[in-house]
């Protein structure tokens, strides 16, 4: 025991002193491995960064067991290094698993980075969002419907990717559906999670199209689990409904040129007559009362002059530009109505 102990502290506190340095060099598999090793080190921090650390020292290693069992003799330089080498090989395993399983398909890739990595949603709340709907991508072919008005059950959530779709009601367009917008927030939201209900809406396919969707209990369950996920779709379920609203507002006009805006008071005043319509009849019905009353009254006055002829509205030259067809909604449809928009001059005077 104290033999050993004294050749420890020899070894430690008075290693032994080179008499001379070598005349020669080391052969070309030790200044390889240094030359690879010091690469390796030079490696950044992440998954990536681990994987070039790695994938260099195992080959630097591989060549420290070279030259150990080839040139030096050492046998122990030769089992460390190889043992070194086989370290790095399982780390390399560990990453390329790690890589795999965290790596999603491209097209849930680009929809993080379109529509989740701008609000900074971390990716795992993402992972969770995207195994809700099962990671797979459905399409459909043109003229193909995603719903039918009236006969489709509201039971999911869809997303467009790709293409477009025609929205409209009773053979009427509506607006359109762009990629990364929802196919049917505005039935997600009209319903209760206890309610059942048909589309009041056909959607069509005008070009091929591919959507990802969540089924609604399985949805319902995941916003009720996790509140985070729960106000992310809040927020993009009113922003995609808010862009509907304001595309259907694209398509009312005056005739003057003054586009109609949806934050006025109601559309009832709108399209619909005025409160004093029933005054004429009454009117009316008191002139031969007032009539046989007396007949000192001053004579009658002449019956008014007809209305003129209604006018022919001439078809608006900037409908192609905006992308209208023959069902779109103007205002001047509705100028014949009393007590409509086109009876005031501009929207201050009718805002009052």
């Amino acid at each position: 025991m104290s033999a050993s102990s004294l050749s420890w502290d020899q070894a430690v506190l008075q290693p032994p002193v080179c008499d001379a340095w070598k005349e020669i060099m080391e052969g070309a598999a030790y200044q390889l491995a240094s030359c690879i090793v010091l690469l390796g080190y030079m490696g950044g921090s992440g998954i990536f960064g681990s994987l070039y650390i790695f994938g260099l020292l195992a080959p630097g290693y591989f060549c420290y067991a070279l030259w150990g069992w080839l040139s030096a003799c050492g046998l122990d330089i030769f089992i460390w290094n190889m043992l070194l080498v086989l370290i790095c090989l399982l780390q390399l395993a560990h990453l390329a698993y790690r890589l795999r399983r965290d790596t999603i398909p491209e097209e849930f890739d680009l929809l993080y980075k379109t529509m989740y990595l701008p609000l900074q949603v971390p990716l795992d709340v993402y992972k969770e969002i995207v195994k809700c709907c099962e990671e797979q991508v459905q399409s459909l072919v043109r003229d193909q419907n995603y719903a039918v008005e009236g006969k489709t059950p509201i039971d999911r959530l869809s997303l467009l990717l790709s293409g477009r779709i025609r929205v409209s009601q009773d053979g009427q367009f509506l607006h359109y559906v762009f990629p990364y917008q929802f196919l049917d927030s505005p039935e997600w939201e009209s319903l209760r999670p206890s309610e059942e209900g048909t589309f009041q809406v056909t959607l069509t396919a005008e070009t091929d199209c591919s959507f990802i969707t969540w089924p609604r209990k399985k949805l319902y369950l995941l916003l009720r689990k996790d509140r985070y996920v729960a106000r992310l779709f809040s927020s993009h379920l009113g922003y995609d409904i808010s862009e509907k609203l304001y595309s259907l507002n694209e398509k009312l006009f005056a005739k003057f040129g003054l586009r109609f805006d949806i934050r006025l008071p109601s559309l009832y005043h709108v399209l619909g007559p005025a409160s004093s319509e029933g005054e004429p009849e009454d009117c009316e019905e008191l002139t031969p009362a007032s009539g046989q009353a007396g007949a000192s009254e001053p004579p009658p006055q002449p019956p008014p002059p007809p209305p003129p002829a209604p006018r022919l509205r001439a078809s608006r030259p900037d409908s192609d530009l905006l992308g209208e067809d023959s069902t779109s909604l103007v205002l001047e449809d509705f100028a014949e109505l009393p007590g409509s928009f086109m009876d005031y001059v501009s929207e201050g005077e009718y805002m009052k």
